[in-house]
């Protein structure tokens, strides 16, 4: 994958169209760190590009999930119950 800085893709925008067209994904960097990437898409495939990303994004959300459960390891029979208080005092309040 190619990478093109910010300040590049501002001041020579051409390039990243280039690079865009030649490999179908460009990743931008800020401050020497990734900050997004640009992927080429079709009129006719844009929707499923779209749900496709949501869908990696989402699944990237679940995997931090399940890792830091694992981190944290299983709550007790005590925090579950407070847990379980807590939501329905939340819902209880509207």
């Amino acid at each position: 994958m190619e990478f093109l800085t910010v300040r590049e893709l501002t001041a020579s925008p051409r390039e990243a169209w280039e690079k865009l067209a030649r490999d179908g994904e460009v990743a931008i960097t800020n401050n020497g760190k990734p900050a997004a990437i640009m992927v080429s898409v079709s009129d006719y495939g844009f929707d499923e590009t779209v749900r496709l990303i949501r869908q990696a994004k989402s699944m990237r959300l679940l995997n931090r999930l399940w890792a830091e459960a694992e981190e944290r390891g299983p709550l007790s029979g005590e925090e579950i119950e407070a847990e379980i208080k807590t939501a329905r005092t939340k819902a209880a309040q509207g």
